[in-house]
């Protein structure tokens, strides 16, 4: 009976039919499938990403014309946008560049590097040219705008705190390396991949329909690195001027800017006394620390809650559970667990140091909260003298639509 099997075996693994003779000479030929370069289309993109900020940086600080934005703005949505569908872009790279501070098995692309230190540079010398048509978000925000029904300073100072708690929530994320926020909430790639989750792309189109009647809302309160390109264009070399010549105070670059960010004329009438001033001053002292312990101590109360993002501290939630209560259909989480042979003292080790780390960052991000929040409240408290219509350097997107309002652009130009 085996000898039959064994029979049965060899006939059906013989080929029923000779093999082809290729020994006559005849090359077979080879094929070629073309496989994306994708380190190429790095190069590309920063290449583009430089060239770019170079001719919005020439346009709007050297010859105080707009046209170059509105150009650079549709090649971005273009190029960045739509086909690099968004991604790697300098917003996201935030946590790239986190991750790498705080965790020594990371190593960060020099690509990603790149994408996101170059824009600090260009703002350190030119200002927010990045954010002017460089970036794609602000260019398709920029694409759309008509209107811009202007907020109150309150309304927008208090607004503009949310980027900070954006950006601190994104870093805390990245440095306990459980997830990347920002591209994960990403309102507009799921536009340009023409695709994703649908609430997603619902908020994106929501934001576009809001940028048509008021300048830039997802700069202006949502994007964390735009937060940081702010810090660095309040020291730039160079700045956005308005005009070469005198202000005439007309007040038209004022109403014509859609981010708000030229400031008006303000004479300060109430002169207060030394010992007021100082007392003033000593009140702000203790209120800054105050806060910065508020914010520290709040976010460390809600770090454990925090960590429940981490997918270890979930695995060792589910794997506790299973424990208690068995279940005869485990989920897939549980079943690589113990197929990997892990166990659960391990598990809960390795948990144990993740909610450490969640109580530390969570208290110094916190601090930081309180500390963002303390000088927006003193920020609304104080005014500066002006004369005349100034920039806010550090609210300019280098948008350049105020250029051609002013007369006296319009007298120099014939």
């Amino acid at each position: 009976m085996n000898l039959i099997n064994h029979i049965k075996i060899i006939v059906q693994t013989t080929n029923r039919f000779p093999k082809p003779d290729f020994e006559s000479g005849y090359d077979y030929p080879e094929r070629h499938y073309f496989v994306p370069n994708e380190a190429f289309w790095s190069y590309i993109d920063i290449a583009m990403l430089v060239l770019l900020m170079s001719f919005v940086a020439w346009a709007v600080i050297r010859k105080q014309v707009r046209w170059p934005v509105i150009l650079t703005s549709i090649i971005s949505v273009a190029y960045f946008g739509f086909f690099r569908h968004g991604c790697v872009c300098s917003i996201g790279a935030v946590q790239n560049v986190a991750l790498a501070l705080a965790s020594d098995s990371y190593t960060i692309p020099l690509f990603v590097l790149l994408m996101f230190i170059l824009p600090i540079i260009f703002t350190l010398f030119f200002g927010r040219v990045f954010c002017a048509g460089v970036c794609p978000f602000g260019a398709l925000q920029e694409l759309v705008n008509i209107k811009n029904y202007k907020l109150s300073k309150t309304v927008t100072t208090i607004l503009s705190i949310f980027p900070w708690i954006y950006l601190g929530f994104a870093v805390l994320f990245a440095v306990t390396n459980s997830r990347f926020i920002i591209c994960r909430f990403d309102p507009f790639v799921g536009i340009f991949r023409l695709g994703g989750e649908l609430p997603l792309i619902l908020f994106g189109v929501v934001l576009l329909i809001i940028s048509v009647f008021t300048g830039r809302p997802f700069c202006r309160f949502i994007c964390p690195y735009g937060a940081i390109l702010s810090l660095f264009s309040r020291v730039s070399f160079s700045r956005v001027k308005i005009t070469k010549k005198g202000c005439i105070n007309c007040q038209l670059c004022h109403n014509a800017c859609p981010v708000d960010a030229i400031r008006a004329p303000y004479e300060n009438k109430v002169k207060e006394n030394r010992s007021a001033g100082v007392n003033r001053i000593l009140r702000y002292i203790i209120f800054l620390p105050l806060m910065m312990i508020a914010g520290a101590t709040t976010m460390y109360l809600l770090s454990d809650n925090f960590s429940k993002v981490n997918k270890e501290v979930q695995l060792y939630d589910k794997v506790s559970e299973n424990e208690i209560r068995p279940q005869e259909i485990q989920s897939l989480e549980l079943q690589a667990f113990y197929g990997q042979g892990r166990t659960v003292e391990e598990l809960k080790t390795q948990v144990a140091a993740i909610k450490k780390d969640f109580r530390i960052y969570s208290g110094i991000i916190g601090a930081f909260f309180g500390l963002v929040i303390a000088l927006t409240l003193i920020s609304l408290s104080t005014k500066r003298t002006r004369k005349l219509y100034e920039i806010d350097g550090a609210d300019c997107v280098g948008c350049g639509r105020c250029f051609s309002y002013c007369p006296q652009n319009q007298i120099e130009r014939g």
